[in-house]
Order: C-alpha cells, then structure tokens, then sequence
C-alpha cells in the first residue's frame, strides 16, 4: 500500500508541476523570427517603460539571424522594441501571443514584416508614416528657397494634416487599442506630434484615449499616465480661457427654484430632478456624439469621484439622437444618465435658456439654481462652496 500511496504522490506532484509549467507558459507572450544581414550583431529586446528603455534580453544573431524571446504578459497593453544599434522595430502586447518578425538588418525599421498581430502592424503603419513625416521636414529645412517663416507655416500644416489623419483613422476609431495610445507620443526630434500642454484639440485626443482605457484598463499605470496627462491639458486650457473670457458679461441667473425635470434614466427609471434635494447637483446637457464628449466624460468622473462622497450629484441630460449609442456610452457610468427623446427641439432647452450644448449649471441642496457655466472660474472651488 506505501509503495501504491507513493507511485500515487509522485504522479500528483509531476502532474501539478507540468499544470505549473502550462500555466507558466500560458501567462507569456513570444516574439521571434529572422533579421537577416546582421551576422554577430546583437539584437536587443527592450520594455518601452515610462521611465524609458528597459532591457529584457539580447541575443548574438547567427547567419540566419533567427531570434526568439519571451516575456511575462501585462494586464494592458505594454511597449517593446527590438532594436540593433538605431535600427528600431516598435511592438506591443498585452495577452499570450506570439509576434512573428521578419527583416533585413539595413532596412529592418522601414521594412520589416509582422505577423500574428493587427495591433503590431498598426503600430508598424504609424512608425512608417511618422519617419515620412520626419523626413519632409527635414526636405523643408533643407529647403533654402524657402523663407524661415515659410518653412515654418508649411512644417505646421503638414503636423497638422498627419494629426487629423491620424485621429480620424486612429485614434477616435479605436481609442482603446496599443496603436492609439502609441500615437499619442510620436515626436518629430525632441517634440511630441500631439501635445496636450499647448493645443485644445490634442487633448481631445489624449481624453479619448484615456476615457477609454480607464474602462477597458482600469488601474494600469499608463492609463494614470493618460488619466493625469489629460486633466493636466484641461486645466491648462481652462486657465487660459478664464484671462480671455474676463472682458465677457454673462447673463446673471437669479437664484430660484429649478424648473423640474422628470426623464426616464438608463436602467429604465423615472428620475426627477427634484428628487436630489439635500444634495448639490450639477445639472449637464451633452451629446455623446460629439468630439468634445470624452475630454468632458473624464473631467465630470474626476469631479464625481471626489465630492460624491461628500453629497454632490450629476444629472445628466443627453440630447442624441440614437438610444441604443446613449445606452452603450452611459452603461459604466456612476452619475444620473437620462436621455431627451426630443433630442435639440426639447423644451427643456428653451425653459433653460440654452443655445448651445454642452453647458450645465450648479444647484443648491435647497433645489436652488445658482450659476451657469459661463459665471464659473473654478468649477472645483464652486462645488466646494455649496457643499
């Protein structure tokens, strides 16, 4: 009986240890392939971290150039690259694939072939793209028929015209996806193509990306990259539009009782705004499908998250068109999400007075209407205040 107990462990332990081995293999993702023409060269596989490249592993090339490297997958989409000397290949993955590689050393970064994943070969598409970009400005440097001011306003639009190529193809198509948040810090020399501290419109990008990955990655620390590069362009921006609309004379909201709103939420809910009394509310009007929608759904989470707590409240009125687009964009979100079918002709808008969507107003824990958007310099300080 010891010697059948004992086969009867040992089977055990050499069973657990090859489910190990499986679970090990299974939690790992596998770059390989062949670089050709680099016989003796050392091909580097390196994380893209946010503090810069980290070495993972590195191999001798033989005359084949086969190469094979394997590395512990992430939870989110994670950067690497294969590189000898300044020749780069830029990858990504984020589950248990395997990324086939293929090239010839002297043209490895412009012409090499990936198989096994469509986020790598996006990635591979804007890396080409932004060398063509990178080598038309050095052309318009280059260029001595034309005037610094010249060369400098040409430089501008092509940035400009790449940007919203890549947004439109890129970016807004699936804001979620590792070629997305690559794009976000392509540069051309030192400078970021797209760059949140200096143009209204990138943080527009910069927010569709970080809306998204704070769903679908919620906790990784590129999305609080994202998350916190994002709210940094907004406030930026909102300082800025503050010294210019100082000389601007809104109309004045006399503080009174709101105007009731009673409209059916997305679970099916009726939802009064009445209803909220003793809380302080932010009563918004928004479009989910308009370009502005995902900078103001991050900025109003930021908001949500930190004076929830203490007793403040989103109603959120939404003026699209399509139901069903409403119930996907509001399906994860915490606040009050009802919807107008009346869309812009709402009469809820003309009671309000507004012209324009978005806007919003703050109300009181007495049901008050106190201000409209245009009256507040610091929305954290104006919620601060009534609370």
């Amino acid at each position: 009986m010891r010697t059948i107990a004992s086969i009867i462990r040992k089977s055990t332990f050499a069973m657990l240890a090859i489910i190990g081995l499986a679970s090990c293999s299974e939690e790992q993702f596998h770059v390989n392939g062949n670089i050709t023409e680099a016989k003796d060269s050392v091909l580097y596989f390196e994380n893209m971290s946010l503090e810069g490249p980290v070495l993972i592993d590195s191999v001798k090339l033989s005359d084949d150039g086969s190469f094979e490297f394997s590395h512990k997958r992430s939870d989110a989409p994670e950067f690497y690259r294969l590189r000898i000397a300044r020749q780069i290949i830029n990858i990504s993955a984020d589950s248990t694939e395997t990324i086939g590689i293929k090239a010839s050393y002297p043209t490895m970064a412009t012409r090499y072939e990936v198989e096994g994943s469509e986020s790598c070969k996006r990635i591979k598409e804007l890396s080409l793209m932004q060398i063509d970009l990178q080598n038309a400005a050095i052309a318009l440097d280059k260029n001595t028929s034309l005037s610094y001011a010249e060369a400098g306003d040409s430089l501008m639009k092509l940035i400009e015209a790449y940007k919203n190529g890549v947004k439109a193809n890129y970016i807004f198509q699936d804001p979620k996806a590792a070629s997305s948040y690559f794009a976000l810090f392509q540069t051309i020399g030192n400078f970021l193509i797209f760059n949140p501290r200096t143009n209204s419109a990138d943080i527009k990008a910069f927010a569709a990306v970080a809306t998204s990955w704070d769903t679908f990655y919620p906790g990784a620390l590129r999305t609080e990259n994202l998350h916190n590069i994002a709210l940094e362009g907004m406030k930026t921006e909102r300082i800025v539009q503050a010294e210019n609309n100082k000389s601007i004379d809104p109309s004045k909201i006399v503080e009174s009782n709101i105007i009731d709103i009673s409209l059916t939420d997305n679970k099916g809910q009726i939802r009064s705004l009445t209803d909220l009394k003793g809380k302080v509310v932010m009563l918004d009007f928004h479009a989910f499908s308009t370009s502005e929608s995902p900078a103001r759904i991050l900025e109003m989470r930021e908001l949500y998250n930190k004076y929830h707590d203490k007793g403040f409240e989103i109603y959120q009125i939404s003026l699209d068109a399509d139901e069903h687009f409403w119930k996907q964009q509001t399906e994860n979100l915490p606040w009050i999400s009802v919807r107008d079918n009346n869309g812009l002709s709402s009469s809820i808008l003309a009671a309000y007075n507004i012209r324009s969507i978005p806007e919003f107003f703050l109300i009181d824990r007495e049901n008050g209407l106190v201000s409209r958007s245009q009256q507040i310099k610091d929305i954290n300080s104006a919620i601060e205040k009534l609370l």
